[in-house]
């Protein structure tokens, strides 16, 4: 037994790496993260074969229009969850390969269309629409999908470290520079949203910080790397098992924080943000602790984590059941568990 597995009920990796039609990239994640096998193995490319030809991966791409978008051509972020902005995010989330000719258009459609003017990823052809939790979840998508080195994102990911740092933006009063931050979405340093009532946004940190997590450590600029320290700063500076972090308009932290689920948008999670912890090398700070015993109190018996949220109904595709054992979440939980040992 490996000793990330000590603190599991039973084992759940013959579950997760049985042949499964409806959800074939658990078994390609699981054999790749949990098993460390190379991206060439026998094993892992029949699986990532069964990924593009069947499950959700293909009623996605089956719904995509000619032009590479879903829905309706422009940025992408509307129609919620079925246009391309939640699509292309989706598709990387189920381990879809990034070499897939739809799969390609799709991603070249949002570098030419769902960057503004300022070279951010934005809901809106202005600056406006450039929201935090947008900007680190396409900027995930697409450097799981293969686009680490394309200009384009290189500069979106550049806008995004000094949205983080503040380097080079004016605050909004200044109306008369040339870069500013907005009353709007992003407006301010240190994960400032308007949604959050102009206060730092703990979901938009977290989406902002999985993006910089996928960025090698050669590629990371020092614009990036003082960004990712700002924002380990941020999601260090509270308990991540209260999560606690600044509440905006509300009292108390949002229940969402507390159900894990799949795939993830921009509602995020406990186990989302120790996620992007362990992935920056932070596994055995101690300061997880009782996040870790949070995730770990909520496996069964069996060691298989529930679905305690879902989109479905609103996705091209249901994933999996609310309420009963899930196989993504436990995925998730597991790649925690072995970055945290």
């Amino acid at each position: 037994m490996q000793k990330w597995t000590q603190r599991l009920n039973d084992d759940p990796l013959p579950w997760l790496l049985e042949p499964d039609p409806k959800k074939p990239g658990v078994r390609h994640f699981a054999l790749t993260d949990l098993q460390d096998k190379a991206v060439d193995h026998p094993e892992v490319v029949e699986a990532q074969r069964a990924v593009m030809s069947t499950g959700p991966v293909r009623t996605i791409l089956e719904n995509q229009e000619s032009d590479g978008y879903w829905v309706k051509p422009g940025p992408g972020y509307r129609p919620k969850y079925r246009s391309i902005v939640w699509s292309v995010s989706m598709l990387a989330q189920l381990g879809a390969d990034g070499s897939d000719p739809g799969i390609q258009k799709a991603c070249e459609y949002l570098l030419e269309h769902a960057i503004d003017k300022n070279g951010a990823f934005s809901a809106s052809a202005t600056q406006g629409g450039a929201i935090l939790c947008l900007m680190g979840n396409l900027s995930a998508a697409l450097l799981d999908l293969g686009w680490l080195g394309d200009e384009r994102l290189h500069g979106a990911l550049e806008w995004l470290a000094k949205a983080v740092t503040g380097e080079g933006i004016a605050p909004t009063e200044e109306k008369d520079a040339p870069l500013r931050y907005l009353k709007s979405a992003t407006c301010g340093p240190r994960f400032c949203c308007s949604a959050n009532d102009r206060k730092p946004c703990a979901w938009g940190a977290v989406k902002v910080m999985l993006g910089f997590s996928k960025v090698p450590d050669s590629a990371r600029t020092p614009l990036i790397e003082t960004a990712i320290e700002t924002g380990l700063e941020f999601l260090l500076s509270r308990d991540p098992a209260v999560a606690d972090y600044p509440m905006g308009y509300a009292t108390k932290p949002s229940r969402s924080w507390f159900k894990f689920g799949f795939p993830v948008f921009y509602v995020t999670d406990v186990l989302q943000n120790l996620e992007v912890l362990t992935s920056l090398g932070y596994g055995s700070d101690p300061r997880l602790a009782a996040a870790m015993d949070l995730v770990l109190g909520k496996q069964d018996e069996r060691g298989r984590w529930k679905m305690e949220y879902t989109y479905n109904g609103k996705t091209w595709v249901d994933v999996e059941e609310k309420k009963k054992p899930s196989k993504w979440v436990t995925l998730r939980a597991l790649r925690v568990l072995k970055r945290r040992s």
